[in-house]
């Protein structure tokens, strides 16, 4: 292609050329060439095809940050989104300052009076008070009237011994004085006849037989049983029971009574169920028997006597079994009315 071909560059030179700024000799002198051959003014030619694309060129450096545009309409406003979980409970806040004080409401209409409530129980009885002041000695009363005589008083010690006085004539002779005092013991008299045979006015004999009688113990303040009766003497002194037995006429009494028991104790007797205390017998040891023998004095009719364990003693009576030996052995409870 010849430098005077019309592609881009031609465009542009002929652009270049027909403005009017241009000169003849830089037309010239932007061909050069000889402006008679050349330069003479004929039709364009038709315009060549364009000629393919060069290469892009490198990237120029990166211009300076314009100024910042206008700020853009505000856009319209988004839909709600879902509601987010519910956070940890913070934590509790100070106490808020008390406030000031209300005023006093106006004071409400009575209420209609409750029903009586019961009487509450009474109080104790409070303690007693000091004692008052002595009051003033009110007026003396009217007289009384004379009251009864009184019995007479006891007589006074005797007064002083008076002088003797002048002997007086001698008189009758007096009583006889009392016996003075006994003379020692003289000899021994021949022996007397013998006198008239004693009367016993009844008699009994009341037993037990241990193993088998009194297999319990004999509690404090209880009576020794003695369920067998033995010989008799009219009906005078008769059983009521295993371990009591009935006086029946008034007047005295010989009682005589032995057991034998386990332990160190004491027996009385008994009459109407009370306990005759100078009729207490015991012993210490394990090794005899408690004997006892008194007499005894009824007042009534039908009195009740026993042998008992003495109320006060410190523990029951075992009574013994074959004591000494194979057989059973007694205890015996004996009585004569005199």
């Amino acid at each position: 292609m010849s430098k005077h071909s019309k592609g881009k560059d031609s465009r542009e030179y002929e652009s270049s050329s027909s403005s009017e700024s241009d000169s003849e000799s830089e037309i010239h002198t932007k061909c050069n060439c000889d402006k008679k051959k050349c330069c003479s003014n004929g039709k364009n030619g038709m315009n060549g095809k364009n000629g393919k694309n060069g290469k892009n060129g490198r990237e120029g450096p990166k211009g300076l940050t314009g100024s910042t545009g206008p700020t853009g309409a505000t856009g319209p406003t988004g839909a709600t989104g879902p509601i987010g979980p519910t956070g940890p409970i913070g934590p509790t806040g100070p106490i808020g300052l008390t406030g000031e004080t209300g005023p006093t409401g106006l004071t409400g209409p009575t209420g209609e009076a409750g029903p009586t409530g019961q009487t509450g129980p009474t109080g104790p009885t409070g303690p007693i008070g000091p004692t008052g002041a002595t009051g003033p000695i009110g007026p003396a009363g009217p007289t009384g009237l004379t009251g009864p005589t009184g019995l007479t008083g006891p007589i006074g010690p005797a007064g002083p011994t008076g002088l003797t006085g002048p002997i007086g004539p001698a008189g009758s002779t007096g009583a006889t004085g009392p016996i003075g005092p006994a003379g020692p013991t003289g000899a021994t008299g021949p022996i007397g006849p013998i006198g008239p045979q004693g009367t016993v006015l009844g008699a009994s004999d009341f037993y037990a037989l241990m193993p088998g009688d009194n297999s319990a113990t004999v509690a404090v303040g209880t009576a020794v049983s003695f369920p067998q009766d033995g010989p008799s003497l009219n009906s005078n002194i008769v059983r009521a029971g295993s371990s009591t037995f009935t006086l029946v006429n008034i007047g005295m009494y010989m009682v005589q009574f032995q057991v034998s028991v386990n332990e160190p104790g004491q027996l009385c007797v008994a009459i109407n169920g009370t306990e005759l205390a100078y009729t207490v017998v015991g012993r210490s040891t394990g090794s005899s028997q408690i004997v006892g023998m008194c007499l005894v004095q009824t007042v009534l009719p039908n009195s009740v006597i026993s042998v008992v364990n003495p109320v006060g003693e410190p523990s029951a009576l075992t009574i013994t079994t074959l004591a000494g030996g194979a057989n059973p052995v007694s205890a015996h409870l004996v009585i004569l009315a005199l």
